[in-house]
């Protein structure tokens, strides 16, 4: 029986989800332990999404067999779009820049689109 497309990207943002959590639980660890400054914590949150969204590129790819960096890329893309719905949905006022939205866009899809074509 062969698994559709949609079954598998879901299965793979919710891997992707399950190591964002993970990581970040790690972050907050280490933020707590060690007094980590901005950059750090920014750069540790980048650093989450790239390998999240690698991972998930990477399963997708190996998952659907052809087309491997449009599937990650897809993922990459889903993953961006559920990020930003939950972060307008817990966001009390203002607008998010427009540059930081556009940075997080490129980094969530191209590193899904490279996790697949690595696969």
């Amino acid at each position: 029986m062969k698994k559709t497309i949609a079954a598998r990207l879901v299965k793979v943002l919710f891997l992707s989800y399950i190591v964002t959590g993970g990581l970040l639980l790690l972050l907050a660890f280490l933020l707590y332990q060690f007094e980590l400054g901005e950059a750090a914590v920014n750069g540790g949150i980048i650093a989450i999404y790239v390998l999240a969204c690698f991972l998930g590129g990477f399963v997708m790819g190996k998952l659907c067999r052809t087309r491997k960096f449009l599937w990650g890329m897809v993922s990459g893309c889903l993953y961006y779009g559920i990020l930003l719905l939950v972060s307008f949905g817990m966001k009390e006022s203002g607008v998010p820049v427009a540059g930081d939205l556009l940075t997080s866009a490129a980094i969530c899809i191209g590193s899904g689109m490279l996790g697949g074509m690595v696969s």
